[in-house]
């Protein structure tokens, strides 16, 4: 998607409406401050819909790869984005009575809908709050202190002594 895409999604649902592409990772400017890189992109489709009852959604796919920072040894890693979300189309009132964990996702109806900007909310809630490498994987933080095995947490500073 080289331009921004604005859609009605109203209109969008009705119409059984479909958009597919590909979104650059750096043109995602709030997911940015997550990422080791910002190479790469998450490929897209977006469909619009209406269940037997009549009621209005969009289906949202994405998969790709994200580059994020370990938080246990601030290395990159890579992070298989899938989603595979329906978000009913509500208006304000039918939000509220909707809140809860068990009920699906719902956006309000918008005439103007920047699809990047849902695309990007869909990435970030995905992500974890904490990435991380599986067990073993990241790089050692700690060093070997003595001989015997004790790890002691700042033996890794003594390299940085300047000896005079």
């Amino acid at each position: 998607m080289s331009a921004r895409s604005f859609i009605d999604t109203q209109d969008f649902a009705r119409n059984h409406s479909e958009i597919r592409g590909e979104l650059p990772v750096s043109g995602m400017e709030r997911l940015s401050d997550l990422l080791a890189d910002s190479q790469g992109g998450v490929r897209y489709a977006l469909r619009g819909g209406s269940d037997k009852d009549g009621q209005l959604y969009l289906e949202v796919e994405i998969s790709g790869i994200c580059q994020l920072l370990c938080q246990r040894c601030l290395k990159a890693m890579a992070y298989p984005v899938t989603i595979a979300n329906r978000l009913l189309l509500q208006v304000e009132d039918g939000l509220e009575q909707m809140e809860g964990d068990d009920q699906p996702d719902s956006i309000a109806p918008n005439r103007h809908l920047d699809v990047a900007a849902l695309l990007e909310d869909e990435v970030l809630l995905s992500l974890p709050i904490a990435p991380r490498h599986a067990e073993g994987e990241c790089v050692a933080v700690y060093r070997q202190a003595d001989q015997g095995g004790e790890r002691h947490p700042f033996a890794a500073l003594g390299q940085l002594k300047v000896i005079k």
